[in-house]
């Protein structure tokens, strides 16, 4: 059975659209299509001109995934392509030939093919060895402490932005945990980029030592909030805003206020499938808490110098 999907100018086919993705929701491909259709207008400003890599699951999130990087042979030719080198900066290197979503039915296409969770570079096609912008993944140790996972964010960000002069954004991650992301000037590469993320978990979890924990190793970690930086190294990706997450009650990676992470009622399962619209509704055309965030771009120069200086022993 199949079901055609008018998109735009586009009309996208829709195989098994009754078929199960989320088994304990009753959520099927059809819906899942559906959703994507009705959010594509504010999802698609931060996917636009980014690679991506899809994370699908054929027979529903119970079953296998796949995390497909490559685009197949078998996707229409209107589906934006672009070749991404497998080393950082190296011309000569292999590529990687990622697709890039730049319509509402490039999203709606995917759905079809059960691809439940699109995740994005912090880097654009055109210069792909250039972040635009720094993330910090804050993981809670067992998936439960959601409130040490605020005030773990809550601390980035009067680091980040009272004392070392940026801008930073929060959001759900469709999970237990919230990113915190900081818009870059591109002036930089992964490396110090990276090398910079690195030095602010570290002083984090040295500043809060009962609270955040900058170990890679889980077994480390202990009952402390994992800073997670490595969503800052290269072709490394980040789930892309208002994406749905494979997890029971299909939750939504959501842009939210800081007002907003402040509230001890925040709970991050409340952002899901079912939710999001009338959240967008509320918002209405300004775009909701981050609005700005395109706007706000920053080098690290300044700020890596205020860092080092907060590192001091001295």
């Amino acid at each position: 059975m199949t079901e055609e999907i008018g998109v735009g100018e586009i009309t996208v086919e829709l195989s098994h659209p009754g078929k199960v993705l989320f088994p304990d929701d009753g959520i099927t491909k059809h819906d899942l299509a559906a959703y994507y259709a009705d959010v594509a207008g504010p999802m698609l400003p931060w996917l636009r001109d980014r690679p991506i890599t899809m994370v699908r699951y054929p027979d529903g999130i119970g079953a296998q995934r796949i995390f497909q990087k490559n685009v197949p042979a078998y996707f229409p030719r209107w589906i934006r392509r672009v070749q991404v080198p497998r080393v950082e900066v190296k011309k000569d290197s292999a590529t990687v030939e990622h697709a890039i979503c730049e319509r509402p039915a490039t999203l709606v296409y995917l759905a079809g093919q059960a691809c439940i969770e699109v995740h994005e570079f912090t880097s654009r096609a055109d210069r792909v060895d250039r972040p635009d912008q720094l993330v910090i993944d804050f993981d809670p140790p067992d998936g439960q402490h959601f409130a040490e996972v605020r005030r773990a964010a809550l601390a980035a960000r009067d680091l980040l932005d009272g004392e070392l002069g940026l801008t930073s954004y929060v959001r759900t991650t469709g999970g237990r945990g919230l990113h915190v992301h900081v818009v870059l000037d591109r002036r930089a590469g992964f490396k110090p980029v990276l090398e910079f993320a690195h030095a602010v978990a570290g002083l984090l979890a040295r500043r809060h030592p009962d609270l955040i924990t900058a170990e890679q190793r889980k077994d480390k970690r202990g009952s402390l909030v994992y800073a997670d930086v490595m969503r800052n190294a290269y072709a490394q990706t980040v789930v892309a805003s208002y994406g749905v997450r494979a997890r029971p009650g299909a939750p939504v990676a959501t842009p939210l206020s800081w007002s907003e992470v402040t509230d001890d009622g925040l709970d991050p399962s409340a952002f899901t499938i079912a939710t999001t619209r009338s959240r967008l509704d509320r918002h209405g055309a300004g775009g909701g808490p981050w609005a700005d965030f395109p706007g706000r771009r920053h080098g690290l120069g300044e700020a890596a110098r205020r860092l080092a200086r907060l590192s001091s022993p001295d």
